[in-house]
């Protein structure tokens, strides 16, 4: 599972590989990314290529785009969340679909970001993944936690959650759901960063779920928040 690690790198320590079928685009992009000091190890224009290298550098963090040939993002996408576990996907695209978006998060991407983000947003979003925190852009964000607030909820999931979790437990998943992140949650019920992190360590292992932006998709699913 793809926990939080203690001691988080600096950007420079942080080994990220591109994904993308657009040359221009991903030497534009990696050139930004070295100008901020950002580590960059390789580059795939394609998923396949990208399952390969990924085995090959053990990659911190993986910027993927969604629509490629052959083996697209999410595909590759779910593929990397199990043959290399420890590198956190981000995704880069130019699609705010809500489909796109859950899609990619349940195969295990721990952040949506689109194409006209700012670097420094990319940035924040490649330290987030690598510190096991999650990062989406808010506009997306909001509009797929409204979808799945308007569904019909998942009994079976609340039971699950209520049945699984501690008190503490279950007031750190309602947080997340809420788009609070580990310095706020611990602010908020005063315990400490540390603390939060091993809750959030307990909260994925019980249920059985990836990373934290799955755990805020399970959770309103749920109808517990």
């Amino acid at each position: 599972m793809r926990g939080d690690e203690e001691g988080a790198k600096g950007l420079d320590e942080l080994r990220v590989l591109l994904v993308d079928d657009h040359d221009l685009f991903r030497t534009g992009l990696r050139n930004l990314l070295e100008q901020e000091g950002v580590n960059v190890v390789g580059e795939a224009e394609n998923g396949e290529a990208a399952i390969r290298l990924a085995s090959d550098l053990a990659p911190d963090v993986v910027i993927m785009d969604l629509n490629m040939p052959g083996a697209g993002g999410v595909e590759t996408t779910r593929r990397l969340s199990s043959l290399a576990p420890l590198s956190r996907v981000v995704v880069l695209t130019i699609s705010a679909d809500d489909d796109d978006v859950m899609n990619a998060v349940m195969a295990g991407a721990c952040g949506y970001l689109l194409k006209d983000s700012s670097i420094q947003e990319l940035i924040a979003g490649i330290r987030a993944a690598s510190e096991g925190e999650s990062l989406i852009s808010p506009q997306i964000a909001a509009k797929v936690l409204q979808r799945l607030r308007a569904q019909s909820k998942d009994i079976d999931a609340a039971e699950t959650i209520r049945a699984e979790l501690s008190d503490r437990e279950l007031q750190v998943l309602k947080l997340i759901a809420n788009g609070k992140d580990n310095a706020q949650i611990a602010s908020e019920l005063f315990i400490s960063p540390k603390t939060v992190k091993n809750h959030i360590s307990n909260i994925l292992m019980k249920l059985q779920i990836e990373n934290r932006i799955q755990a805020a998709v399970y959770a309103v699913r749920s109808g517990i928040v």
